[in-house]
């Protein structure tokens, strides 16, 4: 009798074994080059991807209820692909960070395949999951003519520095196994597709966290209909008729998930699209990487700029003069140059603390727009945005100019307190500094009216926006009890040298009626700086004495 090892079945048994390897469990990484992966309804998978061997996903005893199942794949930035073929086709493939196909079930098919692959290295990392759908069900991406799947899940996410666009393909209504799929185009009433609906949501990552483990686990809180209603936040609701295309505010550094689900108001059924993930940032380029946003450059500008922040916190009432210097950089050196003239010359601190009071205006509509208000359909049409806007912006002045002392301080504490809260951002994210950026984006690019400008609230931000307040209250105390026996204003400078220059003429008791007149003044402090030039020539008698 021949031993196992002899036995040309047994050896065939053993080599197909190898060439398979382990099945992955749920929950855990299967091992590279595993060439099959056993997956369960619903469960998420985590695999290792290899770039040359394809590993095969299997779906086993589908439910006979089932019409049709999405496999998604999702890894932290790398692409894979997905394939119903071990040779992939433009038809029958899917390639993403956050891919996946649609599967329409056969009658009497129990078992679904899928073929994974890296795209660009070995042991890559991936989850994995099969979500089922009954006939009931929206069809995610059933009627799609814009992309080259027939039927595609998938949502579309491209950036840049302003806003981040969202596109999917139009669902269909669902059909059971062997059915013909309702015409897309066939008609538009209550029966048809057109009475679908789409709920766009989105869920923030924890602040500063680029990890691969993080993206793998929030991920699986916007994958399925009932997790992304619970976790995620719902922006903005779509009908059929609408453009099947959302854009969103760029938050470079800031880790988010966005997904789609769609609604069948007649049925009461629901199904969810393939989450898609963005950092807003390359994890590949050599400069300015997701790691790298923050340069030393602007560390340094920034910090400096929280030292400008807290002396007018604290001090800018009193330092009116410096106060419109520092406007001058902001709103421009001439108009500047000549408001600052204007104060000098005249003493006149209406129009001073008129810009003043715009700023102020400024800053408070900019904080109205960064609440959830800002998000309201109105106001994505610029007339009415700007319009609102500017009348927030000329209010306060408006309102506060009778009360001069109160609104130049008001300004001082809330304007300078945030200006540090702007350079804490170059070293712990938050979200406050988008305040006046989602201004400055909106002015600067006409498509950005139509982003929504959701930003996270976490941690850092509750705990920067106590440390605000604080800055705010102990300014303005600070500023009122080291103001509030004073006069209202610093005295007018032209004044002061008028009456000084009066002064040394008239009294001549006064030790400044002595001091030469600048032009004089100025000549010796000249001379005296070209005399350290020149070689002292040598004084008195050098030659020896002679003594008889």
């Amino acid at each position: 009798m021949q031993g196992a090892a002899g036995c040309p079945c047994l050896r065939l048994l053993l080599l197909l074994l190898l060439l398979s390897g382990p099945v992955a469990s749920t929950g855990a990484a299967s091992d590279l080059g595993a060439g099959l992966l056993e997956v369960s309804v619903g469960q998420f998978t985590e695999v290792l991807l290899n770039k040359t061997v394809a590993t095969e996903a299997v779906l086993r005893n589908v439910a006979r209820n089932v019409s049709f199942i999405i496999f998604e794949l999702h890894t932290h930035y790398l692409n894979a692909t997905v394939s119903l073929n071990k040779i992939p086709s433009a038809n029958d493939s899917a390639v993403g960070d956050d891919t996946g196909l649609l599967s329409i079930l056969r009658p009497n098919q129990t078992v679904c395949t899928w073929y994974l692959q890296s795209e660009e290295v070995n042991r890559l990392k991936a989850l994995a999951v099969t979500i089922p759908y009954t006939e009931k069900d929206p069809v995610p991406g059933g009627c799609n003519l814009e992309f080259s799947l027939d039927t595609d899940p998938n949502l579309y996410l491209e950036y840049n520095i302003y806003e981040t666009i969202v596109k999917f393909a139009p669902a269909n209504l669902g059909s059971a196994r062997g059915a013909t799929p309702p015409l897309c185009d066939g008609n538009t009433g209550p029966d048809s597709r057109w009475r679908l609906q789409y709920d766009v949501y989105q869920y923030f990552l924890p602040e500063n966290d680029l990890q691969e483990a993080a993206i793998l686990s929030h991920m699986q809180k916007m994958s399925q209909v009932q997790p992304v209603m619970a976790n995620g936040v719902k922006l903005v609701t779509l009908a059929s008729n609408d453009r099947t295309m959302v854009s969103f505010a760029s938050i470079p550094g800031q880790g988010v998930i966005y997904n789609v689900v769609v609604r069948d108001p007649l049925l009461n059924t629901s199904a969810a699209y393939i989450p898609v993930h963005t950092y807003v940032c390359s994890f590949n380029a050599t400069i300015d990487n997701c790691f790298t946003l923050g340069r030393v450059s602007t560390k340094i500008f920034m910090t400096l700029l929280a030292v400008a922040g807290l002396f007018i916190c604290f001090f800018g009432h009193r330092f009116l003069k410096t106060v419109r210097l520092l406007l001058t950089a902001v709103s421009g050196a001439a108009g500047g140059i000549l408001l600052v003239a204007y104060w000098w010359r005249c003493g006149c601190v209406v129009m001073c603390l008129l810009i003043v009071g715009l700023v102020l205006g400024f800053l408070l509509a900019a904080i109205v727009f960064f609440t959830p208000l800002g998000d309201y359909s109105t106001f994505h049409n610029d007339d009415v945005y700007w319009v609102t806007f500017s009348c927030i912006t000329v209010l306060v002045p408006v309102l506060l100019l009778p009360c001069r002392r109160i609104l130049n301080i008001l300004t001082c504490v809330i304007v300078g307190s945030y200006v540090v809260i702007l350079a804490i951002d170059a070293y712990l994210y938050t979200s406050l500094t988008y305040i006046t950026l989602n201004v400055l984006k909106r002015a600067l690019n006409s498509d950005f009216s139509r982003a929504f400008t959701n930003a996270p609230f976490q941690k850092n931000d509750f705990i920067i926006i106590a440390l605000w307040m604080i800055l705010i209250v102990s300014g303005a105390i600070f500023q009122h009890h080291r103001e509030k026996n004073k006069h209202p204003f610093p005295p007018n400078p032209y004044q002061v040298w008028k009456r000084d220059r009066e002064r040394r003429k008239t009294n001549i008791l006064d030790p400044s009626h002595h001091v030469p007149p600048l032009k004089e003044r100025l000549h010796g402090y000249l001379t005296q700086f070209l005399d350290m030039f020149q070689r002292r020539q040598p004084t008195g008698e050098r030659t020896p004495l002679l003594f008889n």
